[in-house]
């Protein structure tokens, strides 16, 4: 046997054990048919957007989550984008900045009215502030989707960790 066919063979041995120790301790994939995620597809209805950002979370959430047309749960957010300069030329003139993004989550049972899960999710985006007037607005557009993107990525992820605590 040679070295590389000896290492595939190890790196799949391992990898097999790997995985039957984690089938031993109760995991479950997430996106499985019956997975944690499932009880959230389709189930979720998200508030209406207000201004550019949230329009940006909302489409997002939707497209991760569904459109529900029977919703169990209610998820409601609130996003805060900052501007930040972080280069400035020896001029004063700022050529580079930070756009930090926080936003909090509820998700509150519509049967009961209570909040099932929360939580809050931040982080940043740079953009180039040199250039013309346009390709400057250009940039910190798409900056903000960028952060939005990953906000809703972070959101997401804890919503479908904490769904597996949610009723079937």
């Amino acid at each position: 046997m040679s070295s590389s066919d000896r290492r595939t063979f190890l790196t799949g041995a391992a990898a097999t054990v790997a995985v039957a120790g984690l089938a031993g301790c109760g995991f479950s994939p997430a996106h499985a048919p019956g997975g944690a995620a499932s009880r959230l597809r389709n189930a979720v209805s998200v508030m209406e957007p207000d201004g550019r950002a949230g329009y940006l979370m909302t489409r997002e959430l939707e497209d991760r989550l569904g459109r529900a047309p029977d919703p169990r749960y209610d998820l409601i957010y609130a996003i805060e984008l900052t501007k930040l300069p972080v280069a400035i030329t020896n001029s004063n003139i700022a050529n580079r900045y930070n756009l930090t993004g926080e936003a909090t989550y509820a998700l509150r049972d519509r049967a009961t009215g209570a909040v099932r899960l929360s939580g809050m999710v931040e982080n940043f985006n740079s953009f180039s502030a040199s250039g013309s007037t346009v390709a400057v607005q250009a940039a910190e557009r798409a900056a903000e989707e960028r952060l939005v993107m990953i906000l809703v990525d972070q959101m997401v992820a804890r919503l479908i960790a904490g769904a597996a605590g949610l009723p079937a």
